[in-house]
Order: C-alpha cells, then sequence, then structure tokens
C-alpha cells in the first residue's frame, strides 16, 4: 500500500488523504511542540465614502473596525470547527488589525501558538472573518465593496521553519 504522503501534486503531497485517496486528519502525535506563528493578510475595496465614513467613525451600526477586530479573534479560536480537518489548537495570541485607507480597509491577522502542528489557517480564518464583518456592517453603504488577496504572508516554526511571500 503507498504512503499517504504519496499522493502527489507535483512536488508536494497531499497529507489530508490516505492511501485510498479518502480525507483524513494528519496525525501530529509524535510531533514535538514547537513556538508557531502565522501572518494573513486581507483588503476590502469600498468608495472613498465608505472608508471616509469607517475612519470617521460615523458608520450607524456602530464602530466596524472594533466589532471586525474582535469577531476575527473569535474566528481564529473557532477555525477547527469551521474546516473540517484542522486540528483544535490551543492559540497563545491572536492579532488582528485594520488600517482604512482612501477606497480600503487592510487586515492583517496574526496567530501565535505552541503546538505540533501550525497556525495559517487560524491566521487566514481571522482575517477573512475580519474583512466579513467589515462587509456585513458597511453593506448598507456600499453593495459594491470587494474583498480581495487573501493570503499567507509569513510562517514561522515546526520542521519547514520560517516562509515569507515575497513582495
Amino acid at each position: 500500500m503507498a504512503d499517504p504522503g504519496d499522493v502527489a501534486a507535483g512536488s508536494r503531497t497531499f497529507t489530508h488523504l490516505d492511501e485510498a485517496g479518502r480525507a483524513r486528519m494528519v496525525d501530529v502525535g509524535d510531533k514535538e511542540p514547537t513556538r508557531r506563528r502565522a501572518v494573513a493578510r486581507s483588503r476590502i475595496e469600498m468608495s472613498p465614502e465608505t472608508a471616509a465614513a469607517l475612519a470617521g467613525g460615523t458608520v450607524a451600526k456602530g464602530d466596524v473596525l472594533a466589532v471586525a477586530r474582535v469577531a476575527g479573534i473569535q474566528a481564529a479560536k473557532r477555525t477547527s470547527e469551521l474546516v473540517p480537518l484542522c486540528h483544535p489548537l490551543m492559540l497563545s495570541s491572536v492579532v488582528v488589525d485594520l488600517e482604512v485607507g482612501e477606497s480600503h480597509v487592510a487586515v492583517v491577522a496574526t496567530a501565535e501558538t505552541v503546538e505540533r502542528t501550525g497556525v495559517e489557517m487560524e491566521a487566514l480564518t481571522a482575517c477573512t472573518v475580519a474583512a466579513l464583518t467589515v462587509y456585513d456592517m458597511c453593506k448598507s453603504l456600499d453593495r459594491f465593496m470587494v474583498i480581495t488577496d487573501v493570503a499567507l504572508w509569513e510562517k514561522d516554526g515546526g520542521r519547514s521553519g520560517a516562509w515569507r511571500r515575497d513582495t
């Protein structure tokens, strides 16, 4: 029988598939816990008027950036409930930063843990849910908003070490 790691996609393998191609949760029980960190980013494109309302704190639904920050943190903590093959992790830190630009909001989410597996999905989930929250709270002002550029930008820790997206 082939090793589950032999299901190839180019030079990489699909670790979430068993030898028969069925989905499975990867066994990380033999790995040593290490400090791990991941950073994800996204962007919400919007009209300059919507961005000005956000920056000025005049959105009728309240403090959009504060609510989005808390929503992102809460989402990171629930990632394993949302993404079926993710391991539940004890997060040591989640930070969600939002910066209002002239016609956008930039979101940066950083997740950290000391665990046997990475926190990339937690950072991506935090970033995405924060962006969705901005959209939800501003949609009455601007139905043309677009959430873009959701991506992992950095990861540290574990067997594969540090990785950075080229800018």
